[in-house]
């Protein structure tokens, strides 16, 4: 055999496709789209999403909407240290995105890191409400119990911040710009609605409702945390 019948022995080995050929089955698996919202093109998955953001933003901000009071009537801190755990708190909620991001990016993915970080943050918000019950324990009890949680609270909504818009504009597939750019409009004005709905309801929670003789700090965070509860369910 010469070389030029070598040549053509191994060019048979491959088979061309024409464009308007199908390719052989079983070469391409066919990607599954997922259910979509009554008929439309929006993805079934975006409702739970903007319900978990109502959810975890009304959780977040009823109980920052007290928590100074908190500092203030139940342990009886002074206003500037007060005012000063208050920011500090808010100082790591604004920080913790990065860890958040550093995680989905480099570690885990966008949908385990927002499942992940929501139970640190579910817990984070039973603890809190378990340090304001005021039969539990001495004020370092207290103190202490509502700390961690305030802690864990910081990591969970820090954490989940860059993931969730991210994730929920990665369900459309690529031609539905439009119903897209609208999921971000309803998705913005659930994280509005949460927030302004719970900084009147909390509050009325804490001072309208009595409990173990006095406002009803437990409740008031108890609430929130039903509602992360909520959140991370679905």
């Amino acid at each position: 055999m010469n070389a030029f019948q070598r040549n053509e022995s191994k060019e048979t080995l491959f088979t061309f496709i024409s464009a308007g050929d199908d390719p052989p089955k079983g070469d391409f698996p066919v990607q599954k789209k997922s259910p979509k919202l009554c008929g439309s093109n929006y993805p079934l998955s975006i409702a739970f999403i903007v319900v978990n953001e109502f959810c975890e933003r009304f959780s977040y901000y009823g109980m920052r909407a007290v928590l100074t009071l908190y500092f203030l009537s139940f342990f009886h801190w002074d206003e500037n240290l007060s005012t000063a755990v208050y920011h500090a708190f808010s100082a790591l909620c604004y920080f913790t995105p990065v860890i958040g991001a550093i995680m989905a990016d480099s570690w885990l993915g966008k949908y385990k890191t927002i499942i992940y970080l929501s139970i640190v943050y579910v817990v984070g918000h039973l603890i809190k409400s378990v340090g304001a019950i005021p039969s539990l324990g001495n004020q370092a009890v207290h103190v202490i119990l509502s700390m961690v949680g305030l802690f864990l609270i910081a990591l969970g909504t820090g954490g989940i911040k860059p993931c969730v818009s991210a994730f929920g504009g990665d369900q459309f597939e690529e031609e539905h710009t439009s119903e897209r750019s609208k999921f971000f409009s309803i998705f913005y004005l659930s994280i509005n609605a949460g927030s302004l709905i719970s900084t009147f309801v909390t509050p009325v929670l804490r001072g309208d409702v009595k409990c173990f003789g006095e406002d009803c700090y437990a409740l008031a965070f108890g609430v929130p945390a039903a509602l992360m509860v909520l959140a991370l369910g679905k």
